[in-house]
């Protein structure tokens, strides 16, 4: 629905007196701008349209994924549009990494006990992608909002509370609202979606694990990204997959635990067979559209692609990747400290990058705070919380990599592959036996 303004002169325009119309604004001026489209037309006659958008919850420009719902709300979900039709998706494709990613998993994850199952409400006819927005929701089913009673008048230390106030004027008490972990379920739905487009069309496989908790830090050279299995990762309550650091994660989590504390950690991405190509030049670099969609997730504090800022203490000789050509003519390099990417774009090396997360802001420990009435005070939060965040970051990490990977995909096609491609330099992003599929 659009508004026509061809009548009223636009909000900020100066008056016949020369003065601002921002302090004369009447009423019935300010309901005209409620609709999400207005139109006003210009001496011209040519109708000009002001899309006013909701900012923060969806992200994608190919491949869009929005975002809604709230901690202790009715539920929460996602809408994903952009979706290539004739996708076989069902729900139990979402289910895997929502278990993944669920609550009350075990003793070092938050005891809240949500079994996080989803339905698909639309975009999907008779197990295939129908190509229209796919809408897919999951309930709350254990709220408990009077656990967060005290925090409607004091802010939790590190939390969102306050900031939220200080933008919105108003929050959700309860769980934190959209600053909750929680919010990202939808990602995890939608992104199990793009991990089955990259898979199927381009042979691209996504694995996160915990590399780092607390002080227990996981040597780089204990896991084989080549042959690295979601068995592996899946092996243990904290989704390390080398068994001896493992237990040493668990007991670094359990001993503050018990305390009612909390700790931080590294979660490691990796992405195999990956299209060279993908990403642009300058603003829009694959590595800058991978840090913007980890730091997206809740608790995230660092970000580092390739060798990080551990490459800042070698030289340029000691750094740089040198080339070579493979057995099967292919331009390879022989290291990969520029971890998959170089001038923002894809060379085809395994993409690896590492996220850290700070300690879990909410805790069970005594804290000096401060209430909405600017007040000093102090403050013992309760609720139900992971004492680390990183176990269940896992698939988070996961479902954004490749949410970013699946639209730098689709943007590839459209730009450089809608035309038979330049085969002396260029490679399709097909995996070969989709190749075959499409002759």
């Amino acid at each position: 629905m659009s508004s026509s303004l061809s009548t009223k002169p636009f909000l900020g325009a100066p008056g016949c007196d020369g003065s601002s119309r921002f302090g004369s604004l009447l009423h019935s001026d300010l309901r005209a701008f409620t609709s999400s489209t207005l139109q006003f037309s210009t001496r011209h006659s040519h109708f000009r349209k002001l899309e006013v958008q909701a900012t923060g919850s969806t992200y994608g420009t190919n491949f869009r994924v929005t975002t809604f719902g709230e901690s202790h709300g009715g539920g929460v979900g996602c809408v994903i549009d952009g979706c290539p039709a004739r996708l076989p998706l069902c729900e139990e494709d979402m289910q895997v990494d929502l278990d993944r990613r669920r609550p009350g998993q075990s003793r070092i994850t938050t005891p809240r006990k949500e079994t996080d199952t989803c339905t698909i409400y639309s975009g999907v006819s008779d197990g295939l992608t129908t190509g229209t927005p796919i809408m897919v929701k999951v309930p709350n089913t254990d709220q408990r909002g009077n656990d967060y009673s005290e925090m409607s008048k004091a802010y939790r230390p590190s939390h969102a509370d306050a900031t939220y106030d200080f933008k919105y004027g108003v929050r959700s008490v309860q769980g934190g609202g959209r600053s909750s972990a929680r919010e990202t379920i939808g990602r995890v739905a939608a992104g199990a979606v793009a991990k089955k487009i990259l898979k199927l069309y381009s042979g691209t496989e996504v694995f996160a694990y915990v590399s780092q908790a607390h002080k227990v830090v996981l040597p780089e050279d204990l896991v084989d990204h080549e042959s690295l299995t979601l068995e592996q990762i899946e092996s243990n309550i904290v989704r390390c997959p080398n068994p001896e650091y493992a237990e040493k994660m668990i007991a670094a989590i359990d001993a503050v635990r018990v305390r009612g504390d909390s700790v931080g950690g590294v979660v490691t991405c990796i992405v195999r067979n990956v299209p060279r190509g993908l990403g642009t030049p300058v603003f829009d670099k694959l590595e800058a559209e991978l840090a913007k969609a980890a730091m997206s997730l809740p608790a995230t504090k660092g970000f580092e692609i390739g060798s990080g800022f551990s490459g800042t203490f070698l030289t340029g000789s000691e750094h740089n990747d040198e080339f070579f050509r493979d057995e099967h003519g292919r331009i390879r390099t022989r290291t990969n400290r520029s971890g998959g990417i170089q001038g923002g774009i894809s060379n085809g090396e395994i993409i690896t990058m590492r996220i850290a997360f700070k300690p879990t802001s909410t805790i069970g420990r005594k804290q000096n705070t401060v209430t909405r009435d600017k007040i000093e005070t102090e403050l013992i939060a309760r609720g139900r919380h992971d004492p680390c965040v990183v176990p269940r970051a896992v698939p988070m990490v996961e479902s954004m990599v490749a949410l970013v990977l699946v639209d730098q995909l689709m943007a590839q096609y459209a730009q450089n592959q809608l035309f038979p491609i330049n085969s002396d330099l260029q490679e399709s992003i097909l995996k070969p036996e989709s190749a075959n599929m499409r002759v």
